[in-house]
């Protein structure tokens, strides 16, 4: 179509309240800005769903009519900062369109840019990265498009809004370390493509190059939407009867009381009225004072930290995050986080720990270089909700001696600690082949040299290539160096490049040079080390 009139608006209307519901749940799981509270999702469709109800009880005799009664509904009906928003963006297009009977190429571009203008000021401090940004770019992508017809001015806004929400984890370092997009900006992107889909009679499905983590709306539930966590409640009402002036006077009154506020309206006669303070008596008598507060809400944040619970399907998990051996620990009931085959970034990490959806988890790491990326993911597992601690392993065999301890009977803080002092109570060595040049406490190594290491200190160097006769004389020289100190268990995981016949010719030589001692041999695969040694 080249025009919408009134009954192509609510064709728009029905059809977004359709893809929104299709989209919810996953628009829930990506919502991790401001904090991570899924439900900007709910909240659109619970927004659109309003206004789709205010338009099919008013006459739509203009387009103008219909798109006027579709924000006056999404005012009313408004829950969250996300409904809020999407409220303004379609008061923006009624704004443009009353004077005219159809909505065409052009009309659309203005009511694009009008919603801009009102959404952005609906945003006390509008940061980059979130929905404004998308709606941004598409506003000017509709004032830039060289043609006028209404399925590419559409068209246009469409793909740039979605090139805009790809771009947003570059913009907002919460989304990067997430690994996702901004939820209020996918779920306005779904808005357009439903658009440009009608206008079409096309499927409009513009994809968005950006992961989705393995979680579930509850294991992201915080408690709240936006702010400071100094206000424990959030109040919201309806306003009419008012002035500009009373505005003013309200919002500056409100922002004295609290944050996240924001009082907007639909260009009449109504306002609503959003924010987050501890007095809730001050901001409904403020309300009073410019007009007729009237369905008025209010929501204590601490009444959704307790529904927290729910999310949680199991009282422990352990986390173990190694270079191969994923069949070994996973053996032992443990989940498992491959260093070979992901990269160890802190929304990886994070994904393994919130996946588990356990109210306590243990993480044992096999490699001391992911201190700084374990502890920024667990931070965040933490500010969700989640009970993690990190137990002190340097390497698979400290990690599988912690992982041996391990009962779920026990109190997790007495578990954590029985984990920690086995792990403690193992040495760790590992032989593995050089890739650079270098220089270890017992000389220079080159490239190729075969490394002896304990405790993570190179104590041996073998000249390479690495033939099989050299990887089995310096893993059995190893072993006796760490036997040294004395042990009753030998642990040894054997790696990608472990010689056939590896794990029998270390177990002759601890049965002939220490009878006393026990030696158990597991498959590993690890490619980064030949084998690794424990020591109990």
């Amino acid at each position: 179509m080249q025009v919408m009139d009134a009954v192509a608006v609510r064709r728009w209307a029905d059809a977004c309240v359709r893809s929104l519901d299709a989209n919810r749940e996953s628009i829930d799981q990506i919502n991790v800005f401001p904090v991570p509270d899924g439900d900007t999702g709910t909240n659109l469709l619970h927004t659109m769903q309003s206004a789709l109800d205010a338009l099919l009880r008013s006459p739509m005799s203009t387009v103008g009519d219909a798109l006027s009664a579709l924000a006056r509904g999404a005012l009313a009906g408004a829950r969250g900062n996300s409904g809020v928003i999407l409220s303004q963006v379609l008061r923006g297009l009624a704004e443009t369109v009353q004077e005219v009977s159809l909505v065409t190429g052009t009309a659309l571009r203005k009511g694009l840019h009008r919603a801009d203008e009102l959404a952005t000021a609906a945003v006390s401090k509008p940061v980059a990265g979130t929905v404004l940004t998308v709606l941004h770019a598409a506003s000017e992508a509709a004032r830039d498009c060289e043609s006028d017809e209404l399925d590419d001015v559409v068209m246009a806004a469409s793909r740039a809004g979605a090139v805009a929400l790809a771009d947003t984890p570059r913009q907002l370092a919460v989304l990067a370390k997430a690994g996702v997009v901004d939820a209020g900006g996918r779920g306005l992107v779904v808005l357009l493509d439903t658009l440009a889909a009608v206008i079409t009679g096309q499927t409009v499905e513009t994809p968005v190059d950006a992961p989705l983590l393995p979680r579930t709306p509850e294991s992201l539930t915080t408690e709240r939407e936006s702010g400071s966590s100094e206000f424990e409640y959030e109040v919201m009402y309806l306003l009419d009867g008012t002035s500009e002036e009373s505005v003013a006077e309200l919002r500056a009154t409100l922002n004295g009381l609290g944050d996240c506020v924001s009082v907007v309206g639909d260009g009449v006669s109504l306002w609503t009225v959003h924010v987050h303070c501890n007095d809730i008596g001050a901001a409904v008598e403020a309300g009073v004072r410019a007009g007729r507060p009237h369905r008025i809400t209010v929501a204590r944040f601490a009444d959704q930290i307790a529904a927290q619970a729910s999310r949680f399907v199991r009282d422990r998990a352990i986390v173990v995050v190694v270079s191969g051996a994923v069949d070994l620990f996973r053996a032992e009931g443990a989940t498992v986080f491959d260093l070979a085959s992901s990269s160890a970034t802190p929304t990886d990490l994070l994904s393994a720990i919130v996946s588990t959806r356990a109210r306590h988890v243990a993480v044992l790491p096999g490699d001391p270089d992911l201190r700084e990326a374990l502890d920024e993911a667990v931070a965040y597992a933490q500010a969700a909700g989640q009970d993690v601690v990190v137990v002190p392993t340097f390497s698979p065999v400290q990690a599988l001696a912690a992982l041996a301890v391990h009962d779920s009977s026990r109190r997790a803080g007495d578990d954590v600690v029985a984990m920690a002092e086995a792990a403690a109570a193992t040495r760790r060595g590992e032989l593995s082949i050089a890739a650079d040049e270098a220089l270890t406490w017992v000389g220079r190594c080159q490239p190729g040299d075969l490394l002896g290491m304990l405790d993570g200190e190179v104590v041996l160097i073998e000249p390479g290539p690495a033939a099989p006769e050299s990887l089995m004389d310096l893993s059995c020289r190893l072993v006796d160096r760490m036997l040294a100190g004395g042990g009753e268990l030998v642990t040894v995981i054997l790696g990608a490049d472990a010689p056939e016949g590896l794990a029998e010719v270390l177990e002759d030589h601890v049965r002939v040079t220490h009878p006393e001692v026990e030696v158990m041999a597991y498959p590993g695969g690890q490619p980064d080390a030949v084998i690794f040694v424990g020591v109990e």
